[in-house]
């Protein structure tokens, strides 16, 4: 199984120069845990929770900070060629828990590691909500 067959539809953006808070309330509303940062259409970063509550651990005032002081730069990113056991390896091996799959300098979806366990069990296993 290829990354490919877990991304579909748009990733979540949000631009450099929003706030923290304007980046968790969109993870909020959009029901994710990680935000690609875009700068135009290029991918910049990506930000996290983890991101967040590190800002938050250092007193940092969520209405004025930007993503772009607290976002990961420059991520690695993933073909959607690569194998699912593959990604779930890379993930495990850096500690990271996102990957951005991305195709001829397009963003194609941002996979985690919820979607790799899921791709790797058999559907009789586990019942995704």
């Amino acid at each position: 199984m290829r990354l490919s067959t877990l991304v579909g539809g748009a990733a979540e953006v949000i631009g450099r120069e929003a706030t923290l808070a304007e980046a968790a309330d969109r993870m909020i509303e959009r029901e994710v845990d990680c935000l690609a940062v875009v700068d135009g259409r290029n991918l910049v970063g990506v930000i996290t929770e983890r991101d967040l509550v590190a800002s938050v651990a250092d007193g940092v005032d969520a209405e004025t900070a930007s993503v772009d002081d607290w976002m990961s730069e420059g991520p690695d990113t993933f073909s959607p060629d690569v194998s699912v056991k593959e990604a779930a390896a890379w993930l495990l091996q850096t500690g990271y828990r996102h990957l951005p799959v991305m195709a001829d300098g397009e963003l194609l979806g941002i996979v985690d590691i919820r979607d790799l366990v899921f791709a790797l069990l058999p559907s009789d296993e586990v019942a995704q909500e």
